[in-house]
């Protein structure tokens, strides 16, 4: 019988190159033009990509950031990773609390840069989730926002590495990224 979270990063797979995954040109956020597109929250708002996308970034921050107490990541594309992180990481006896982090202080109030600060506490253990890693630049601005609010990262985690450059930057920076899957999972 196949292991339950094979069969779980076979089907995810699945979905993402179904609902996700697109062959034309694009411009990317990080400005760069592409020849494929891959849209992470097509997948991730699904109920049943919500539930893969959850136990298998849960599973794969218990191996390498078994300490972590939080997930989180920079807003838009992190929110549902983190919110999929946290329902199932719960749900298994093993919670971890999402966290949001702004491209932009918040513009009224406390002017905070986290959403869910308070949830995870002071001087945390957290790991970062993005949806596609393509310069690292998200990635990095995540990792950078969260340090300054006091919070000790342990890795960065994504579903898609555009293959790009991106882990390089990471890895450069200092830290660790683990990726659930890459470009060659898409286009061989």
């Amino acid at each position: 019988m196949a292991d339950p979270l094979s069969r779980d990063r076979a089907r995810l797979l699945e979905l993402l190159t179904e609902r996700s995954f697109e062959r034309r040109r694009v411009v990317l956020s990080s400005g760069k033009e592409s020849d494929f597109y891959i849209d992470c929250k097509r997948t991730a708002l699904l109920a049943e990509g919500h539930f893969l996308i959850g136990r298998l970034l849960l599973q794969s921050i218990l191996r390498h950031a078994p300490q972590a107490v939080g997930v989180g990541g920079l807003t838009l594309g992190a929110d549902p990773l983190a919110s999929a992180v946290s329902l199932t990481g719960y749900l298994s006896g093993q919670p971890l609390a999402a966290f949001i982090v702004r491209k932009e202080p918040k513009g009224h109030g406390t002017g905070q840069w986290i959403e869910g600060l308070s949830g995870v506490g002071p001087g945390a253990a957290v790991a970062i989730v993005e949806d596609v890693v393509t310069t690292g630049a998200s990635t990095l601005k995540a990792i950078e926002r969260a340090q300054e609010e006091g919070l000790k990262v342990l890795g960065a985690f994504a579903l898609v590495d555009r293959l790009e450059g991106g882990r390089e930057a990471v890895e450069a920076a200092g830290h660790r990224l683990f990726t659930l899957f890459t470009r060659k999972d898409f286009i061989p």
